[in-house]
């Protein structure tokens, strides 16, 4: 590669397989419990050396997405001593529950520290871009505790296809920890059992919870519905909205029952995003 060469990077969607509130500081932030994964699903950056750094949005989700210094890309880079031309393409939805933002952020910082040969920032730096920044700059199956800083790799994910449907409904983030009814819950019933058979694992995955999800449905009722049409699906193992909403996932029992309920959600509710993805493998994420 030479020292002008562009470089990219890929920012999968973060999707919580379980998400519990277990507490809140007196400064109002909240202590998360989190099973999160990354998918094939995501965004693409590129950046490459300029006199100056500048963000450029394209991409069927750029609407609306800003691109003054109040994008998390732009506070990221800014965390780098280099200045770079980034040019990202925005397919996820934003305010979706998947970390679109953050992943776009963590996606920028590992393209600029491989342009410039720098270090990556330190967990309090990138705690500081947003909760969910520390657990996107890990691929594979992560816990996610305290406030995002404390992020422990599990391993990689099991092989679970799945179902992505948001139903093009915006859900702010702290209106939805607002208006949580309780903010004290148990945190996961202990670890994720790596290794274990895959019922088993499911079964597991299955007792566990998102205590955003009430909350969520109480702002937009339309997401019970997202949730009870992709429990009717052949082949549905387990579905869950992830984050704060209103992105909802479905973990299904084979890629053909996967590909088949994707292709009756797309004809049934053709307003609605509904993409297939699979966990992000080690080179696409690399």
């Amino acid at each position: 590669m030479t020292a002008c060469a562009p470089v990219r990077a890929f920012a999968p969607a973060k999707i919580n397989l379980a998400l519990h509130v277990t507490g809140q500081r007196a400064d109002g932030y909240h202590f998360l419990d989190s099973l999160v994964v990354l998918v094939d699903v995501g965004d693409n950056l590129t950046v490459k050396p300029s006199s100056e750094t500048t963000l450029r949005i394209s991409g069927p989700s750029a609407g609306g997405i800003p691109t003054d210094g109040s994008n998390l890309v732009l506070r990221a880079a800014a965390l780098m001593s280099c200045d770079a031309e980034i040019t990202l393409e925005k397919h996820l939805p934003a305010e979706a529950g998947i970390g679109g933002g953050s992943s776009d952020a963590a996606a920028c910082l590992r393209a600029l520290s491989r342009m410039s040969n720098q270090p990556l920032p330190g967990r309090n730096a990138l705690l500081a871009l947003g909760a969910d920044v520390p657990v996107c700059m890990v691929n594979g199956l992560s816990r996610m505790q305290g406030t995002g800083g404390l992020v422990s790799r599990l391993g990689a994910a099991p092989d679970w296809p799945m179902i992505l449907v948001n139903p093009r409904v915006s859900v702010p983030t702290p209106v939805i920890f607002r208006e949580l009814a309780s903010k004290t819950n148990a945190p996961l019933s202990g670890g994720f059992p790596v290794g274990a058979d895959p019922a088993d694992q499911m079964r597991w995955l299955c007792a566990q919870r998102n205590d955003l999800e009430p909350a969520a449905i109480a702002r937009e009722p339309v997401i019970a519905e997202v949730l009870e049409i992709l429990r009717a699906q052949q082949g549905c193992q387990l579905a869950r909205m992830s984050g704060s909403g209103a992105t909802c996932f479905a973990l299904m029992q084979s890629s053909e029952d996967r590909d088949s309920a994707t292709a009756y959600l797309r004809q049934a509710f053709p307003d609605w995003w509904v993409v297939p993805a699979n966990p992000c493998s080690d080179s696409l994420f690399s």
